[in-house]
């Protein structure tokens, strides 16, 4: 039985979708007037795989992603760099689908522009302006919270408190309640705009989520995702607007939340101008090391970004690649069928791994159970108790649980020809028992940042440094 822990009600809840095993998950992308940085990748690997164990699970996942590409501060970015509006949003929506396919995150099934539902966004708000939950001022079309009566309901404020809401940069003067939110902005000479019944204007922030969550998941669906700063009033803002519009409860079932990235005590964000881009890591660290590190942590906890940290995730996934290494050895040996009960020792792990994940999405948890595993792999392999079939059902393994995690490198490292004739030649002189010489060839090896390791299958080469497995 699965259970998650749901930010509209603080409990942890039995997963039941509407609809048999079709589940609708909505995650908020960028806003795409920079490069991504960590915090955003912690976000996106995460429920990159919740939405694949949930496919693992047997259910029928959609998974959709929308992509702010006009917003103030796409705007104000153009403006300084001479650009167009739309040459940035552009530029950098490339880069995050760059990053993400470089991270491995590939579960979602449809990213969706918000100037690319500006008719579904428009409708949405009219609809709002004609069940009285939304008005038109001099500056646009704007929510009235005092109207909708469970405003706070997800953050646990009260209306009063939601006052103190400021939405993404607006200040208009002439709203009736400080908290009420743009849905559609009057454009200023010069800026992007739409036609509307209202006048030229570009959408509210807010909106863009609910009109194209609506369109491919419907007025209710299962899972919303997204990091806690957005709990409010983003997120505040979409269950007002969607309930009020379709006059449907819950519009989510379950809301779940990613804790923050904090780097030197503070999280890590494009406003204090303390983050580290995707891209920036990615020279250093494989992808691989990126997704360890993230699913190390329970999703809903903070991470503090530390370099030992992320080198700890490497050293984790080379512990990984040379069990991997060694099984694919043990595959093409001719060595006898030994009587170890593989069978069992899957199925437990299996089980465990399952449970743990069950729990929440328990990623740290069940990357424990995984080690476990690990561990007792290579006491057998030590023993030499593993054979050809033992070995390949642990491979079949290994890549089921990757299917989820994406943390078991798809390619093996190249090893250079230099490298690999010097190990052939090492392992001729050692049959010669010509120890010496084989050991000078050890040197040299290691000399050209790899080490070599003597098992009773056969030497297998190694890198030493962790940044030269991603070549």
């Amino acid at each position: 039985m699965m259970k998650i822990l749901n930010t509209l009600n603080g409990l942890k809840e039995e997963f039941e979708p509407r609809n048999g095993k079709n589940v609708g998950m909505f995650v908020c992308g960028p806003t795409v007037y920079d490069y991504s940085h960590v915090g955003h990748a912690r976000t996106y690997i995460i429920f990159d795989v919740i939405a694949k164990y949930l496919r693992y699970k047997g259910y029928k996942v959609k998974f959709v992603m929308n992509i702010t590409d006009i917003d103030d501060k796409i705007i104000q970015r153009a403006n300084e760099g001479g650009k167009t509006w739309k040459e940035i949003a552009e530029l950098y929506e490339r880069a995050f689908m760059e990053d993400i396919k470089n991270l491995g995150i590939d579960s979602v099934d449809k990213f969706a522009k918000a100037t690319e539902h500006i008719k579904e966004i428009i409708k949405q708000a009219e609809t709002l302006i004609e069940k009285g939950y939304a008005y038109k001022t001099k500056y646009g079309v704007y929510f009235d919270i005092s109207k909708f009566e469970d405003y706070g309901k997800l953050a646990k404020r009260t209306l009063e408190q939601a006052e103190d809401a400021i939405p993404r940069i607006d200040e208009a003067a002439d709203k009736r309640n400080k908290g009420d939110f743009a849905l559609w902005r009057f454009s200023e000479s010069e800026e992007p705009s739409w036609e509307s019944l209202w006048g030229l204007g570009r959408p509210g922030w807010h909106i863009e989520d609910t009109a194209i969550s609506e369109k491919y998941l419907g007025q209710q669906y299962e899972i919303h995702c997204g990091s806690q700063d957005l709990i409010f009033p983003h997120h505040e803002a979409e269950i007002a607007q969607q309930e009020a519009a379709s006059g449907k409860k819950p519009f989510v079932k379950y809301w779940l939340h990613s804790g923050f990235v904090i780097i030197n005590g503070q999280k890590m964000s494009k406003s204090l101008k303390n983050f580290i881009t995707i891209r920036d890591l990615l020279k250093e660290y494989t992808p691989e090391a990126i997704r360890f590190m993230t699913l190390s942590a329970y999703y809903r906890s903070p991470i503090d970004y530390k370099d030992d940290l992320i080198k700890q995730s490497e050293a984790g996934i080379q512990r990984i690649r040379e069990l991997i290494n060694k099984l694919e050895l043990i595959k093409k040996s001719d060595l006898k069928e030994k009587n170890v009960e593989i069978d069992e020792i899957i199925k437990k792990t299996k089980i465990e791994f399952e449970a743990k994940m069950d729990d929440d999405f328990n990623t740290p948890e069940a990357m424990a159970i995984l080690f476990n595993f690990i561990r007792a792999m290579n006491g057998f392999i030590d023993n030499q108790k593993l054979d050809r079939k033992s070995a390949e059902k642990t491979l079949n393994f290994f890549k089921k649980i990757n299917e989820v995690l994406g943390i078991i490198p798809e390619n093996e490292f190249e090893i250079p020809e230099e490298v690999f004739n010097l190990a052939e030649n090492r392992e001729k002189l050692r049959k010669e028992k010509a120890w010496l010489e084989a050991d000078k060839v050890r040197d040299q090896i290691q000399s050209l940042g790899y080490s070599i390791e003597d098992t009773p299958y056969g030497p297998l080469v190694h890198t030493l440094s962790p940044t030269n497995s991603k070549q």
